[in-house]
């Protein structure tokens, strides 16, 4: 039986892993870890601590949904004690992505700024579009996300931008918000829009808008379960790899989603 330590125990996503694992046969929660553990005092069926230092347990491998400051907690025990983790957390910056590349030597990381198997296809679809498509057609992308989320542009739509960047060799530039320049339009670039409201989980479109037509690729998650069903296979899969930086295309080449 696997044993899971979940990052971010208490937020939305740690109460959505706990309960998806809860529901299988080949893992369990061994403990969580959240900063607010500490004003807890109901019982828990399982083990919380305010930080890693605490952990008394061993587990096997880290789902990490908490936030930048707690991925780098994370990744202090991990560098410890090399212990294999999924590092689910958007907003990190590239000193805590250095320090996952580094960690990757020495024991197995997953890292992937969304863990839907339907987000990383579109994002796939994507690459084949921009390819096609080449510098004819202007492309943005629109994300919607709930009225708690404190990064934007998501963590999700800079990843598809990203993809699309590789594919098409670095040539886009990123605009974030146009209301400060009143310039047209460049050939170049790539447009995010934030949406934040209510309780939307995560919806993302990427428009590739031509002369006469416009080509829509999208995505659009209802439930947060889809999110926690990636990160636990991930890190079942995990427990099996040798050390190395893992992410989703890994994860669906094993059929393992």
């Amino acid at each position: 039986m696997i044993q899971v330590c979940i990052s971010g125990a208490l937020g939305f996503m740690g109460k959505c892993l706990r309960e998806l694992i809860a529901g299988r046969a080949d893992c369990q929660v061994a403990c969580g870890i959240d900063a607010r553990a500490e004003n807890i005092t109901s019982d828990d069926p399982i083990p919380l601590y305010p930080s890693f230092d605490a952990v008394k347990e061993k587990p096997d491998v880290i789902i990490d949904f908490s936030s930048p400051t707690g991925t780098a907690d994370m990744l202090s025990y991990c560098e410890k004690t090399k212990t294999p983790c999924v590092v689910c957390t958007t907003g990190l910056d590239d000193l805590i992505l250095d320090r996952m590349k580094r960690l990757a030597a020495q024991t197995a990381v997953f890292h992937s700024a969304n863990m839907s198997l339907g987000v990383n296809l579109v994002m796939e679809l994507a690459q084949i579009a921009a390819g096609v498509l080449g510098d004819h057609f202007d492309i943005e992308i629109i994300e919607k996300h709930h009225n708690r989320k404190v990064d934007a542009p998501s963590g999700t739509a800079l990843m598809i931008a990203d993809a699309i960047n590789r594919t098409e060799n670095g040539k886009f530039d990123y605009v974030y918000d146009r209301h400060a320049t009143r310039a047209a339009r460049t050939q170049h670039e790539i447009g995010f829009h934030a949406v934040r409201g209510g309780n939307i989980v995560g919806e993302h479109e990427i428009l590739f808008c031509g002369q006469n037509e416009t080509i829509s690729i999208s995505h659009s998650a209802s439930s947060r379960e889809v999110f926690a069903e990636g990160a636990v296979n991930a890190a079942v899969f995990l427990t099996k790899q040798a050390p190395g930086f893992y992410c989703m295309q890994d994860l669906i080449k094993q059929n393992q989603c």
